[in-house]
């Protein structure tokens, strides 16, 4: 066992029994630690369901080709925990990934913490010593009791797409979930925010008025679409004419958009010659990810298209079904779906746009964590989503299975392995890919 996974466990063991969202546990490590999270770079803070890594990325990626230092926390991380923490454009090294995790273990001295509340604060430490011209802080979960939420007066706020996820703890409704997420507005900081469902919309609106936080919403403030093969942005400033984002897929345009208003409300767009560069150079693994090459694919039918998603609730099914019904409409394939998924999800809603889309569904164990749905258990979810379904106990059993159905149809396929984000990051894993 390595050094990082061993002080990564011994911290799991601290986690409460039960999580209760709270602040407490964290502002207490942080006035341990010489409170880091008023020492770090200006700060744009972003929450939501679906899209806040894409967004994050496009913002990095943009911020970068202006030639800035950019901090940047994310979760959960697909291979290797260091994809985390990115400090000043490079992944988190052991070294020094150790030293802060040590020091956060001794500073908390055995109390009960959650693990990703003594992960975060070990990323505020270690952004707190090393100067940068933003830090790019994502929410891990809901917003308003969110470790992160420890930030006085950010940049930007940015709040991604909201649908239904982490019930349990956000709330049964999308206005409760929206509630929750919309915690991160802080008085008089500009907020951005993506389309939303009615529901949540006017709880973010009646939020950011009470505390007097100017927003900037998608569809109002500012647009972004595809035309031409090109991203079209427009806002107060006028209209930009920029490259197709590399991210595939066309909400992807929305992400981008929403990284170019967020940039602009935070007071840090470059010019779009410098946007476009980002636009072209921005990566996010895992997310509509064509796999072009490795060991997964070559356990694929022959000339099969094999895409990896690690979307895992209902709206961000909806978003990858209909990226893989435009794929289709470009070039007709037959869709094989394999999916793993955590018992906290909804299996249902997840797989029920792709009713009538998919050819059939295999599911598989994770490998990676013991909180997954069996086989069995989102074989039914799926048929109870109107899918054809086979329960396997291997990723290489179904795509023996998907190869045997697509030897019997004498077509190529269209393979989409989805589900689950730990899922995604075994497939990475196992196919030689680690994010960089």
């Amino acid at each position: 066992m390595d050094q990082v996974t061993a002080i990564l466990d011994r911290l799991l063991a601290l986690h409460p029994r039960e999580i209760d969202l709270s602040l407490g546990r964290m502002e207490r490590l942080l006035e341990a630690l010489g409170r880091p999270q008023d020492r770090l770079p200006p700060t744009i803070h972003i929450a939501g369901t679906n899209g806040k890594g894409s967004t994050t990325a496009f913002m990095r990626a943009i911020l970068e080709a202006a030639g800035l230092k950019v901090h940047v926390y994310t979760s959960p991380h697909l291979v290797a925990f260091n994809e985390r923490i990115r400090i000043a454009g490079r992944l988190v090294d052991d070294a020094r990934l150790i030293g802060a995790l040590d020091a956060c273990e001794q500073a908390n001295a055995g109390a009960e913490i959650t693990f990703f509340e003594v992960t975060t604060a070990a990323a505020m430490l270690l952004f707190s010593e090393e100067p940068a011209d933003v830090l790019l802080l994502e929410v891990g979960l809901g917003g308003r009791l969110d470790a992160t939420n420890v930030i006085d007066a950010p940049l930007a706020s940015v709040i991604t797409p909201i649908s239904m996820d982490h019930e349990r703890y956000l709330g049964e409704t999308l206005a409760g979930i929206a509630a929750e997420k919309a915690g991160i507005l802080k008085a008089g900081a500009p907020a951005v925010i993506a389309p939303q469902a009615e529901a949540a919309r006017a709880v973010i609106e009646q939020l950011a008025g009470t505390l007097g936080a100017p927003l900037a919403a998608f569809g109002e403030a500012f647009l972004a679409w595809e035309e031409n093969g090109r991203l079209v942005y427009q806002d107060e400033e006028g209209l930009m004419d920029l490259p197709h984002p590399r991210l595939t897929g066309r909400h992807q345009a929305v992400n981008a958009g929403m990284a170019i208003a967020a940039l602009r409300q935070a007071g840090r767009l470059p010019d779009p010659d410098t946007i476009g560069r980002g636009l072209l150079s921005v990566d996010w693994p895992g997310r509509l990810q064509p796999l072009m090459h490795g060991p997964v694919l070559d356990l694929c039918p022959p000339d099969a298209e094999l895409w990896l998603d690690g979307g895992h609730n209902p709206g961000a099914g909806a978003v990858i079904a209909a990226e893989m019904a435009l794929q289709e409409e470009r070039c007709d394939r037959p869709l094989y779906l394999v999916s793993g998924m955590l018992k906290t999800k909804d299996p249902v809603g997840f797989f029920q746009p792709f009713a009538g889309l998919a050819r059939h569904v295999a599911t598989i164990p994770l490998a990676s964590t013991d909180a997954y749905r069996t086989p069995q258990d989102l074989a039914a979810a799926a048929t109870d989503a109107g899918l054809s379904t086979t329960a396997f106990s291997s990723l290489e059993g179904a795509l023996a299975n998907v190869r045997a159905r697509a030897e019997e149809d004498g077509t190529a396929p269209r393979v989409l392995i989805c589900g689950s984000l730990y899922l995604a990051g075994e497939i990475l894993s196992k196919n030689g890919m680690r994010p960089v």
